[in-house]
């Protein structure tokens, strides 16, 4: 896709230049701990009518999916407890939009954690995870239901789910639009979404630019609020809420994120934070660069033959 292609989240033609940020994948591939700051898989585009941010050109889909089947990183293992507190505030706001657990599909699910805090709440769980990493991690150590698949290839049951989960996924999607097309058929009547995806037009991120640590090899769309609201109104979703999303990890695991920027600042900082002993402590910062959304498919109303209202349809 050139620069006069589409934006991913109105569909205007008339993208632009925005950051010069073109680089490689890297030796550990595309894995969800990455620090590889600044760098994406090709330069990144703005779209001036809505404010959305993608990769131009767009990566090759066959590649990316290759890709993530081969990803694998032991690094959100040993941050379990701090992914499972992440888990337990998005399940929270899914149930404030549910009436009682039911059956909850994550997409790129990972190794599984979210799922299996949904089965202690009472919830029915199914997951799809790309990786064959991830997806045997969740199935053989966490005894969960997990297909090794991506979004589109997966064999689920249509209209079939209370709730869909979509943490920190939409941005690694080269056609979002089809993606939520996809959940409006996986979801039962009155179902509901939970999407996270970093936000590029945060305050941080602004201040960042090319450097904001959600510009990696792995994101190929960058959302903002308003943007991310324009692709869900044009996929026939409402918002019903939105807000904030940190996720915990423990203290050593941010600090050694900083090695993206500084390897040895990082170093430095990790020891402080062993000799002092709050390396392990969990910490959710809120940087308020991480969106989260709860939607549900758009209810329209069918006019009978004689012309007034008569069913509502999703």
């Amino acid at each position: 896709m050139s620069a006069l292609g589409a934006c991913s989240a109105c569909g205007r033609f008339g993208l632009r230049p925005h950051l010069r940020v073109a680089g490689e994948i890297g030796a550990d591939g595309l894995i969800p701990s990455t620090d590889r700051f600044g760098s994406a898989l090709a330069d990144i585009a703005r779209c001036p009518a809505c404010g959305h941010m993608q990769l131009d050109p767009m990566p090759d889909e066959a590649m990316l999916v290759a890709a993530y089947a081969e990803a694998q990183s032991d690094a959100y293992i040993e941050e379990e407890a701090g992914q499972r507190a992440t888990a337990r505030r998005a399940l929270e706001r899914i149930e404030a939009h549910v009436a009682r657990p039911g059956a909850i599909l994550d997409l790129g699910c990972w190794v599984g954690f979210l799922l299996a805090e949904a089965r202690e709440r009472g919830w029915r769980t199914v997951g799809v995870e790309p990786s064959e990493f991830g997806s045997s991690y969740a199935r053989e150590q966490l005894g969960l239901e997990v297909l090794t698949a991506d979004l589109f290839s997966a064999e689920l049951e249509r209209a079939s789910f209370d709730a869909i989960v979509m943490g920190d996924v939409l941005e690694h999607l080269v056609a979002p639009a089809d993606a939520l097309a996809r959940l409006r058929e996986l979801l039962a009547p009155g179902g509901v979404v939970w999407l996270a995806v970093p936000d590029a037009g945060s305050a941080v991120a602004r201040v960042l630019g090319k450097r904001w640590w959600s510009v990696l090899p792995t994101h190929v769309q960058y959302f903002t609020r308003g943007s991310l609201a324009t692709l869900l109104t044009r996929s026939g979703f409402d918002q019903l809420e939105s807000s904030t999303a940190p996720k915990a990890f423990s203290v050593g695991y941010y600090l050694e994120r900083v090695g993206g920027y500084s390897p040895a600042a990082a170093r430095a900082l990790a020891r402080a934070a062993g000799a002092v002993g709050i390396a392990e402590r969990m910490w959710a910062p809120d940087f308020r660069d991480r969106l989260a959304v709860v939607a549900r498919p758009t209810v329209r109303v069918t006019p009978s033959a004689e012309g007034s209202p008569s069913t509502l349809t999703a």
